[in-house]
């Protein structure tokens, strides 16, 4: 009898064991079936919303970097005050020049390029006054522009010349101003004679003096405001904010 007793919670046991390994074997697919890759669904919800709120923001971040495409037109006056000293005596042609814009380039009320904003300029064409009958001449142009954030931009503007005025007058009126001062001299110490030698030494004299002073060159000095206008139209991008 204690033998079948002992033989029964024995089977009680075992059956017990079974019992529970099955309930743990359930639970343990049920948390494999949460963790599974058909779970996904149940997490997903708030990834759309994530996207379109990154979208947005790309959007936005696009809106406030837009490219903007400007256009100064051909004719626009670009007034330049010169940083260097500019002498038809001295300067060689093709030789290069600096300034500032004194004052704004702007379009439609848009500001391109603020006062004192740097450009560069070239001599044309030079020349040097002659003694008699040359007068100094002198061209200048543009060629380039220094935007805000100091990049320079290549231009073509109108082309700024002076001419000295000649000398022919006011040589002709020294030469025969000296060939009369000759002559009463000539008159006065030799009577008929000696007027004519007085007048041809008189105009010699004459000739020298217009030879010595009748030089007059073109000079422009630092800060001497100049007006070009530009020869072609200037397109430019900026990033509009």
């Amino acid at each position: 009898m204690p033998r079948r007793t002992k033989l029964v919670a024995s089977l009680g046991v075992a059956l017990a064991l079974a019992f529970a390994g099955c309930q743990n074997k359930s639970a343990e697919q049920s948390t494999e079936q949460s963790s599974a890759p058909g779970s996904q669904p149940a997490r997903t919800g708030t990834q759309p919303g994530g996207l379109k709120h990154r979208a947005k923001e790309g959007s936005k971040t696009g809106a406030l970097s837009k490219v903007e495409t400007i256009t100064v037109p051909s004719g626009t006056e670009l007034d330049v005050r010169l940083s260097d000293t500019i002498d038809t005596g001295r300067t060689s042609e093709g030789a290069a020049f600096q300034g500032t814009l004194a004052s704004p380039l702007t379009v439609n009320g848009v500001e391109i390029a603020p006062i004192n904003s740097s450009v560069t300029g070239r001599v044309t064409h030079v020349v040097s006054s002659g003694r008699l009958n040359r007068p100094a001449e002198l061209s200048l142009t543009l060629t380039s522009l220094t935007l805000p954030g100091g990049q320079a931009v290549d231009i073509t503007t109108s082309t700024w010349r002076e001419k000295a005025a000649s000398h022919k007058k006011r040589d002709a009126e020294m030469i025969g101003g000296g060939a009369g001062v000759g002559a009463l001299i000539g008159a006065l110490a030799g009577k008929g004679k000696g007027a004519a030698i007085g007048a041809a030494v008189g105009a010699g004299a004459g000739t020298a003096g217009a030879a010595i002073t009748g030089k007059k060159e073109i000079v422009l000095g630092p800060e001497t405001r100049l007006t070009f206008k530009l020869a072609t139209p200037l397109t430019l991008t900026r990033t509009k904010s």
